[in-house]
């Protein structure tokens, strides 16, 4: 019987994913290195030390890695935050989960500061039932680390007793080698097939379509 759903926040359910990636871009240019934002955007999603290791050299991201991530976060709440915006029918979807019965947990790699936030954007702070940021893992996607710290604040609660949403591939390795069932969202821009060979087991647009057809949907149960 499913009893929780464990939704990732950026690109899922706020529609961030291009201005973290323009953040990126901008803060690694400051400090000297000159990436595409299509290189960038790609590696959204991970944690900011497994995307700099995609995209530095090794001995940068070792020397200048959390010099480089901090001017990122602090760029990123300065020029950008203020403009994040929450996908359509978000509360509505999760107080449907709610009234089913069924507990809800977030499972970000955004700093806790930055998850305080987002969940106001959203408007979902009093339907949570848990939730881990990157604070509470000791590795980011696609390691396992985050979704199973999220079920462990549901109690311990079983992997087959939830369900995972995401909307990137990392987000299907992530929960899968957490023993987690996935749905994908295809409105933080990753195309369909990727998402289904990452282990989504269903695909939606956004929230207000998965809200649409919840019925017929895995988080039915």
């Amino acid at each position: 019987m499913l009893e929780a759903v464990i939704f990732d926040i950026d690109g899922t359910l706020i529609d961030s994913v291009d201005l973290h990636a323009e953040a990126w871009r901008v803060a690694l240019g400051h400090f000297g290195h000159d990436v595409p934002f299509d290189r960038v955007r790609a590696q959204i999603g991970k944690g900011g030390d497994l995307l700099m290791a995609e995209l530095l050299p090794e001995d940068e991201v070792r020397r200048r890695g959390e010099e480089i991530e901090k001017y990122r976060l602090d760029l990123f709440r300065r020029e950008y935050l203020s403009r994040v915006r929450p996908f359509p029918k978000v509360r509505e979807l999760f107080e449907r989960i709610v009234a089913d019965g069924r507990r809800i947990a977030l499972a970000s790699s955004a700093k806790q500061e930055e998850l305080a936030r987002y969940k106001e954007i959203a408007g979902i702070a009093d339907l949570l039932h848990a939730e881990t940021s990157s604070d509470d893992a000791e590795r980011s996607k696609p390691h396992p680390d985050i979704f199973e710290a999220a079920l462990d604040r549901l109690k311990g609660l079983a992997p087959d007793r939830a369900i995972a949403v995401g909307d990137t591939p990392y987000d299907g390795q992530a929960a899968g080698k957490a023993g987690l069932r996935t749905v994908g969202m295809l409105c933080g821009g990753w195309p369909e097939d990727a998402l289904r060979r990452a282990g989504c087991i269903a695909i939606y647009r956004d929230p207000a379509d998965l809200l649409r057809r919840y019925g017929d949907s895995p988080l039915a149960g």
